[in-house]
């Protein structure tokens, strides 16, 4: 069930053709030196892919919603650091070797750290939660390069071709890998009730979410990470890939875990850790996602209230 699939993909011939050039450009930018990849893959997201895929557009409109008063220049400004960080961490994560070599002398830090040893050394399940920021892949690098197994839970990509070797790329990183769905859900709780260890990303839009304020907000949130953790009796604890001013190594931050409780409350204190990082360097976050969808938030409102005053 952790294996990714041998049976070939099948879709469009778009599909095709776009996964033909993503990997081509993948294939040229992996055989440049580290920094000259990393340069080459942030301007050229930031340059050509965010303005044509719209992407610079959808970071420049959420900033709006959340920053109002931001001028345009600055918001345009981030918009590009944000999509440069997205290049980066994209071809990074196309080269999970790489990833933990680089990862494997990185100074770990944070007041989780003698949390996870200990949870280690118990045979305790741990459950790390982090958003779209810096390089959300760098802090389980750095631990799998330790020793640690570190699985996890995707969504799979639209485009079948695309999604093939991004699931691959994944399982080389570190196993399990399992594919988001009923299943998947299923085969991380049975990982974790056996005292293992895997991580989250919790800052995606979810229609059916709590409504959690984020960034001053309502942003539909799944509960499911606390849940689970609750049910497996594993440790929530948040962590961060700090992309350093060079823009190139990253700082691992391992927080203290979030004391279990009401999962709405969890999810809460969640979403406080990933704001505080997006307070200190707002460039670091993925602005990309559409994370509050606010049209679609209030047609479900106005749906609920028309329904709970039927005739």
């Amino acid at each position: 069930m952790t294996e990714p699939t041998d049976t070939r993909p099948s879709g469009r011939l778009r599909d095709r053709a776009e996964d033909a050039v993503l990997r081509g450009l993948i294939a040229a930018a992996l055989a440049l030196p580290l920094k000259a990849r990393l340069w080459l893959m942030g301007r050229f997201v930031a340059r050509v892919i965010a303005p044509l895929a719209g992407w610079r557009k959808r970071a420049m409109a959420n900033l709006s919603y959340i920053h109002p008063d931001m001028a345009e220049d600055a918001r345009r400004q981030l918009a590009d650091r944000v999509a440069d960080n997205a290049g980066r961490t994209m071809i990074e994560n196309y080269d999970p070797k790489g990833l933990l070599r680089r990862m494997a002398d990185a100074p770990l830090t944070g007041e989780g750290l003698a949390d996870i040893e200990a949870a280690r050394a118990e045979g305790r399940p741990v459950l790390f939660v982090t958003g779209h920021y810096g390089n959300f892949e760098a802090p389980r690098a750095a631990l799998v390069a330790r020793g640690y197994r570190i699985g996890g839970l995707y969504r799979p990509m639209s485009n079948p071709y695309f999604n093939a070797h991004y699931a691959r790329n994944m399982h080389a990183l570190s196993e399990p890998v399992f594919e988001q769905g009923r299943r998947g859900t299923m085969g991380l709780l049975r990982h974790l009730q056996k005292g293992g260890m895997a991580v989250l990303l919790f800052d995606v839009y979810a229609g059916d979410g709590a409504p959690i304020p984020f960034l001053g907000q309502p942003a539909p949130t799944l509960t499911s990470a606390a849940e689970i953790a609750l049910r497996t009796g594993a440790l929530l604890i948040p962590f961060f890939g700090i992309r350093n001013p060079d823009g190139t190594s990253f700082t691992p931050v391992f927080e203290a875990p979030i004391p279990h409780g009401d999962p709405l409350e969890m999810m809460t204190e969640a979403t406080r850790r990933l704001e505080a990082r997006i307070a200190e360097d707002p460039g670091q976050w993925f602005w990309i996602h559409r994370r509050w969808k606010p049209e679609r938030q209030a047609r479900r409102q106005r749906k609920r209230a028309a329904a709970s005053t039927g005739p």
